[in-house]
């Protein structure tokens, strides 16, 4: 038999803060979202020269940004996106655990040394080039010519490094550059005279590596979401899709994610006759209209289990050992029959073979959730065409009657 009639009850919660200090990527970007408001991505980083020594014969030309995408980007690409680099007045604080979080912030000094419009093209090789202020490259350039600087903790001490924000009145995308050495990076120009020619050389400055945590990280928020979205005010807070219009919520970056309970599992056990589960499918369906070419859904979200205080506590593996996933089903796409599907057979299973309820829910999160702002916005239980089912096939082989 086939039961798709068991609860299932879906939900959103917010994490109160994410560390994103770990981030394989600098995200940055602003774009408005019809439902979670202001999305913004800024970055705070750290640097040290590659070298101390300058010659004495020297003669300084500029300084320049470089910043070179890594193919990940949201929301509209075809609208010009703003730099604007700023320097930072106080030294990286970790919070707890050493860490740097979503919510972290580094206070700077607002003069910008330097900007940049441009049209983002994620998936191209180029690296976008920043000019900086020749005021930050004499300094540099000085004090590493005059040895008054020789050494890392003489830089730190001087240059806290800076912060690239996007433009406050920005509506485009938000941007993934590349954190390498070699993809992100202040080069210092500089020039000496031969005999025929001037001959330029450059020193580089990159992220710093040598503090433990690294002195980086992105700040993501979203300003003024939805009313719904307004009541998670702490990480513990659950909001029943009953109470957000049938809807549940997901984004990147900003904390929130969907979780799902299973609440009244071993009531298949009332089925009548002893029997055994076959297979065990849940499906949760996008809201339409709620994704398109600029909003798009990813092809997977990843699952995990929490405890009754919403902490995460694993990642939620198949029989064989993999990883397992919500899956995005786009068969009959053209008749606007798209879902994510959890094969959830073991799972069930492991709970249907235990004694005790079980006190863990799901969890839907997308891959890199702390260092990309995708969002889903999916169906709760009450909506008889889109809703959030759990379909067991259970086989009874010695029925009581």
């Amino acid at each position: 038999m086939v039961i798709d009639t068991m609860t299932v009850e879906v939900s959103t919660i917010k994490f109160d803060s994410i560390i994103t200090s770990l981030a394989d990527r600098i995200l940055v970007g602003q774009y408005v979202d019809p439902v979670f408001g202001k999305v913004r991505s800024l970055n705070y980083s750290g640097f040290l020269p590659d070298s101390y020594y300058i010659d004495t014969e020297a003669e300084y030309d500029s300084i320049v940004l470089f910043l070179k995408y890594d193919g990940y980007y949201y929301s509209d690409t075809t609208k010009t996106n703003s730099l604007k680099i700023v320097r930072l007045t106080n030294n990286f604080d970790p919070d707890e655990n050493d860490s740097f979080y979503n919510t972290s912030q580094v206070a700077y000094d607002d003069k910008a040394l330097g900007s940049l419009t441009y049209y983002p093209r994620p998936l191209s090789t180029d690296s976008l080039e920043v000019k900086l202020s020749d005021n930050l490259g004499k300094e540099f350039f000085n004090n590493l010519q005059n040895k008054t600087i020789t050494n890392y903790a003489e830089f730190t001490s001087k240059f806290k490094g800076i912060s690239i924000q996007p433009g406050s009145e920005d509506n485009g995308s938000v941007i993934g550059f590349s954190k390498s050495s070699s993809a992100f990076f202040m080069r210092l120009y500089y020039s000496t005279s031969e005999e025929t020619e001037r001959v330029q050389s450059y020193t580089d400055f990159t992220l710093n590596i040598t503090d433990s945590p690294n002195p980086f990280f992105n700040q993501i928020s979203s300003e003024d979401p939805i009313s719904y979205l307004q009541e998670l005010t702490n990480s513990k807070m659950s909001l029943n899709s009953d109470s957000s219009n049938n809807q549940s919520f997901i984004q990147s970056g900003t904390g929130y994610a969907t979780k799902i309970e299973l609440p009244y599992l071993k009531s298949i056990e009332n089925v009548g006759g002893q029997g055994t589960l076959l297979k065990a499918v849940l499906k949760i369906k996008p809201v339409q209209g709620s994704y398109n070419d600029y909003l798009e859904l990813r092809d997977y979200l990843n699952v995990f289990l929490i405890d009754s205080n919403n902490d995460i506590t694993q990642q939620l593996y198949d029989s064989d050992e993999s990883a397992l996933n919500a899956i995005l089903n786009t068969e009959n796409k053209e008749f606007n029959d798209v879902y994510f599907e959890i094969s959830l057979t073991s799972y069930i299973e492991n709970i249907l073979n235990t004694e005790r309820n079980s006190n863990s829910a799901l969890l839907l999160l997308p891959e890199n959730f702390s260092s990309s702002v995708d969002r889903f916005i999916l169906n709760g239980t009450n909506n008889s065409n889109y809703k959030t089912i759990l379909e067991l096939t259970y086989a009874v082989y010695d029925e009581n009657n």
